[in-house]
C-alpha cells in the first residue's frame, strides 16, 4: 500500500432493516437519475443497507430529492404524497420532442410579448386534468411510455388530475426567449407538460429547459446536502420529516404495545406520528372505537 493511502473501510454488515432510520435532503445534480443517486448512497453505506427516495426527479432536473435510509424507507408513502415546489426555466419559441433539453429541439415562434406570458399564467392555476407527456416513465399497457415513444409506437397518453397552487413569473429574458417560473403543485404534476401547454396557449411553442425542485411539503432545499455527504447519521431525522403529521406521545407500556403491532387509544382522521421522548417510533392509522393501529413501525 502506498504511503499515506488510507486502508479501505470494511463494508458494514448491518442488515437492510437494521440501519439507522435516516432521512436526508439531497441536492441532486443534473445528469444522474434518482435511482443513480440512491445506488450511489447504497454503495457508500453497504450493499445490504436499504435505501430509497420519496419522489423521482428527471435526469436533467436538480434539487431536492428526499433520500431514505434503513427503516425510514417505510416512511416513503407519507412523504411522496406531499406537494412540490419548483423553479422552472421555460424556453419560448421552440419545442422539444421530450419536453426537456434532451430533444430533439425545433425552433418555432414568434416570441410572445412579456405581458402575454404573465396574462396566461393564471389560467393554469387550480385543479385540472393534465396529459402525461409521451416521454414519461408512466406505463401504458404495461410498458414505459418513453420506450413506446422512442419506438414510434402509436398510443394514447393518459390524463391525471393535478392541482397547481402557485404559478408566478420570477424572471424573464429581455429578448423574450425564456421565462423562469415559481411553481407549486400536487404530486404527479409534470412541469415538462406545463411548459408544453404554456407554449401552445401562447402560440409560440415551449419546453422546460431547466428544472430545480426547491421544496417537498415543509421540507426545503435550504437544508440540502450533496449525495456524497450522506452517511450513517439521521440527516434531518424521521420526526422532522413527518412534522406535517399530527403526533401522539406514548407511555413506555404503549410503546411496547405498538412495537408488537397492537392498537393504542387515540383519535384521528388520517396518519398519526407516534413518539417516545420526541422520537418517531411508528405511524398509525385510525382504527375502530377510538384506537390507533400502527401501520409502520421504525423504532
Amino acid at each position: 500500500m502506498a504511503s499515506g493511502t488510507p486502508p479501505l473501510a470494511a463494508e458494514p454488515t448491518v442488515g437492510p432493516d437494521l440501519a439507522p432510520a435516516g432521512v436526508w435532503l439531497v441536492d441532486k445534480p443534473p445528469g444522474p437519475t434518482s435511482h443513480d443517486v440512491v445506488a450511489a448512497v447504497r454503495r457508500r453505506l453497504g450493499r445490504r443497507v436499504r435505501v430509497g427516495h420519496a419522489g423521482t426527479l428527471d435526469p436533467f432536473a436538480t434539487g431536492l430529492l428526499v433520500v431514505l435510509v434503513g427503516r425510514a424507507t417505510r416512511l416513503a408513502p407519507y412523504l411522496s404524497e406531499l406537494d412540490k415546489r419548483y423553479l422552472a426555466t421555460v424556453r419560448l419559441g421552440a419545442v422539444s420532442a421530450t419536453g426537456d433539453p434532451e430533444g430533439p429541439i425545433e425552433e418555432r415562434g414568434p416570441l410572445p410579448a412579456p405581458e402575454a406570458v404573465r396574462e396566461a399564467l393564471p389560467g393554469f392555476v387550480g385543479r385540472q386534468r393534465q396529459r402525461v407527456p409521451r416521454f414519461a416513465a408512466a406505463r401504458v399497457g404495461g410498458e414505459r411510455m418513453h420506450r413506446l415513444a422512442r419506438r414510434g409506437a402509436d398510443f394514447e397518453a393518459p390524463e391525471r388530475e393535478i392541482v397547481i397552487s402557485r404559478l408566478e413569473l420570477v424572471d424573464a429574458d429581455p429578448d423574450g426567449r425564456w421565462v423562469q417560473l415559481d411553481v407549486g403543485c400536487s404530486k404527479g404534476t409534470y412541469i415538462r407538460q406545463l411548459a408544453i401547454d404554456l407554449g401552445e396557449r401562447l402560440g409560440c411553442g415551449a419546453y422546460c429547459s431547466a428544472l430545480r425542485r426547491t421544496a417537498v411539503g415543509h421540507l426545503s432545499l435550504e437544508a440540502g446536502v450533496l449525495p456524497e455527504d450522506v452517511d450513517w447519521g439521521e440527516g434531518i431525522g424521521p420526526r422532522a420529516a413527518l412534522a406535517h403529521l399530527p403526533a401522539r406521545s406514548l407511555t413506555a407500556h404503549e410503546a411496547a404495545e405498538v412495537a408488537h403491532g397492537r392498537t393504542v387509544p387515540g383519535e384521528g382522521d388520517g396518519p398519526t406520528a407516534l413518539l417516545v421522548d420526541g422520537r418517531l417510533v411508528a405511524v398509525a392509522r385510525p382504527a375502530a372505537e377510538g384506537r390507533l393501529q400502527p401501520s409502520v413501525v421504525i423504532g
